[in-house]
């Protein structure tokens, strides 16, 4: 499933990231990645331990934590660290057609995650930049993805997925993964719809024995599947 979550970031808390990347000290991305991510990854970014990194990324961890939606649809159970990259036209970066690496090691904690969910957060503005679409490709074809800033994409992270060149100015956002309670798609799918319905139910119609039936069955699902 692929899912648009927006305004996670308000365009206060965008201008103010913006402001603040503004002024870094990007670093070339392929460090960051494996032999075959090297071969097509043109772009720059921000080292992980670089403070404007760390503090933004603290600022968007607190954003993930207002979003009922992001919650709802990821169910997560560990998440990476916030990393920013940046694509500028004027060295014509891009990033081929990659697969993201099964597991990844976090720094600051034993052991490693899997990487279930991507999610790409836009930093920069559609009409400020030509090109620089995310492509994810799936059993239905290919999906552009270029959004408002402050509107986030969450999409498996088993998709195979890159970014198309910026022909014309700059391209700034986040990304990280997620390790979801629930390692299947297609059962993180039915949970999110399930939970939708059963919001939308209650919106309309309050608290009813219906609702509470089809919580009850959601949660028993969530301790079933989960890998908690």
């Amino acid at each position: 499933m692929m899912l648009h979550i927006p305004a996670v970031l308000s365009p206060d808390e965008v201008l103010r990231f913006r402001e603040k990347l503004a002024g870094a000290d990007w670093v070339d991305g392929r460090r960051t990645v494996g032999y075959q991510g090297a071969l097509v990854k043109r772009n720059r970014q921000l080292p992980e331990d670089a403070p404007v990194s760390l503090e933004l990324g603290t600022l968007v961890e607190h954003a993930l934590k207002r979003s009922g939606l992001y919650f709802s649809a990821a169910l997560p159970l560990r998440t990476s660290p916030i990393l920013f990259n940046r694509y500028d036209s004027a060295a014509q970066d891009h990033y081929g057609f990659h697969v993201d690496g099964a597991m990844r090691g976090i720094a600051a904690a034993p052991g490693w995650m899997r990487t279930d969910l991507s999610a790409t957060l836009f930093l920069s503005e559609p009409e400020s930049y030509e090109g620089g679409e995310l492509t994810v490709s799936d059993t239905y074809g290919q999906h552009e993805v270029k959004l408002p800033a402050g509107d986030m994409i969450l999409y498996p992270s088993t998709s195979l997925h890159g970014v198309a060149d910026v022909v014309k100015g700059v391209r700034i956002g986040a990304f990280f993964w997620i390790q979801s309670m629930i390692r299947y798609d297609h059962q993180r799918t039915m949970l999110y719809e399930l939970d939708q319905a059963i919001q939308a139910l209650r919106a309309k119609h309050g608290e009813s024995p219906q609702t509470l039936t089809l919580s009850n069955h959601y949660h028993n699902l969530l301790r079933e599947w989960s890998q908690v």
